[in-house]
C-alpha cells in the first residue's frame, strides 16, 4: 500500500517509525510546510512518548510542502494525516474525494456534525476511514479487554482510568481550543475511546475540573454513566508546563479479581478474589505498529477496521465532548443520545 504521511510532527515521526515494522507499506510522499523537516532532520520533534524523531531516509518517496499535492499526487493510494486536529475534517474529506484511503490521528475532528461528514464521505467514495486511537492496540489494554470479554472474571464492579502530562512544549496549537479542542479533549480522547471499545456507549457524562490553557492547566474527572450503577471513571489531563512525567494507567475492579496496569512498570498484573498475584500474558506487539497494521489491512482488503470503526471513534468524539460540557457546567449530567 502506497502511503502519504501528512505532517511531520510528533504523530508523523512515530508513524514513520512504526511503518518499519509494518508489512504491506510503501512510503510514496511526505508533506511539510518545514524544507528542514522535508530533508529528513526530524531532530527537534518531541512529544510525550521517547519515540520518533532524529534523521529519517525518505528515498525516493515525494516530498510536497503543501498537504493538497501529496493528496492529489496519482501514486498516493492512502493517506496518512497527521496534522493538528481542525485539519483532520478538510484533509480527510479531500483524500476521500479524490479515491484515496484515510487514517487520521485521534482526535476524529472537533464536533460530531464533522465526524458524520468525515463517515459520509468514506462511505460515498468505497474507501477506508479509520482513527488512529492507538490505545485499543496497546498490549497491556489489548490483554485487559479480552479477559474481560472472556467472562473469566465475571462481572465488572468499577474501572479507573488515568492518563497525565506536563502541558505540551512541542506545539503552540494544543493551547488552542479552536485548533485541538483543549488539553482533556486532546488527551484524555484516548481513554473516552477505550471505554467505548470495552463497554460500549454510556448513558450520561458527568465531569468537575479545572481550565487554564496559558497556565499549562488542564485537568478532568469524569463519570461515565452505563445505568447499571457501576462506577466507570476517567482522570487526568495537564500539570503545569514540560517537568511533570507523562503517565497512564488503570484498574478495573472485577468480580474475580482486580486488573492493575501503570506504565511505571512492565505488564499487566491480576490481584486475585483468591488473594494470589498473577501477571497476565501481554500481546508482545507495538501498539502504534499494530493500529498501523490493522490501517494497511484494511486498505488491502477494501474493509472498515472492525477493530477500530469510525462509527465508534466519532462516539467517542461524543463522549469526551459530553465530558467538556458537564466541566463547564459545573459537573452537571449530560446524556448521550
Amino acid at each position: 500500500m502506497r502511503i502519504g504521511v501528512i505532517g511531520l510532527g510528533f504523530m508523523g515521526s512515530t508513524h514513520l517509525e512504526a511503518y518499519r515494522e509494518v508489512r504491506g507499506f510503501e512510503l510514496a510522499a511526505v508533506s511539510s510546510s518545514s524544507d528542514r523537516k522535508l530533508s529528513g532532520d526530524l531532530g527537534d520533534v518531541g512529544g510525550n512518548l521517547d519515540r520518533g524523531g532524529g534523521q529519517v531516509d525518505f528515498g525516493s518517496a515525494a516530498r510536497y510542502k503543501r498537504a493538497e499535492d501529496l493528496i492529489d499526487d496519482a501514486n498516493v493510494e492512502a493517506v496518512d494525516i497527521c496534522t493538528p486536529t481542525d485539519l483532520h475534517k478538510p484533509l480527510a474529506l479531500r483524500a476521500l474525494a479524490a479515491g484515496k484511503h484515510v487514517l487520521v490521528e485521534k482526535p476524529m475532528a472537533l464536533n460530531e456534525a464533522d465526524c458524520a461528514e468525515m463517515i459520509e464521505a468514506a462511505a460515498a467514495a468505497g474507501r477506508v476511514l479509520m482513527v488512529a486511537q492507538v490505545l485499543r492496540y496497546f498490549p497491556a489494554y489489548v490483554a485487559a479487554r479480552a479477559k474481560i470479554l472472556s467472562g473469566e472474571l465475571g462481572g465488572v464492579r468499577a474501572a479507573w482510568f488515568r492518563r497525565r502530562c506536563a502541558a505540551p512544549a512541542w506545539g503552540a496549537w494544543l493551547k488552542n481550543p479552536d485548533r485541538s479542542g483543549g488539553g482533556v479533549f486532546d488527551l484524555l480522547i484516548h481513554d473516552f475511546d477505550y471505554c467505548r471499545h470495552l463497554f460500549g456507549k454510556p448513558e450520561a457524562v458527568s465531569a468537575s475540573g479545572a481550565e487554564d490553557l496559558e497556565g499549562g492547566i488542564d485537568v478532568v474527572e469524569a463519570r461515565l454513566d452505563y445505568g447499571d450503577g457501576v462506577p466507570v471513571i476517567i482522570a487526568g489531563g495537564w500539570h503545569h508546563p514540560e517537568s511533570f512525567p507523562f503517565s497512564m494507567e488503570f484498574t478495573i475492579l472485577c468480580d474475580g479479581g482486580t486488573l492493575d496496569y501503570s506504565s511505571d512498570r512492565p505488564g499487566l498484573s491480576l490481584y486475585g478474589s483468591d488473594g494470589k498475584l498473577a501477571e497476565v500474558e501481554v500481546p508482545e506487539q507495538d501498539g502504534f505498529v499494530g493500529e498501523l497494521q490493522s490501517f494497511v489491512d484494511s486498505c488491502e482488503r477494501g474493509v472498515p477496521p472492525a477493530d477500530c470503526p469510525p462509527e465508534e471513534s466519532a462516539e467517542s468524539i461524543a463522549m469526551t465532548l459530553a465530558m467538556r460540557r458537564s466541566r463547564a457546567s459545573g459537573g452537571a449530567r449530560v446524556t448521550l443520545s
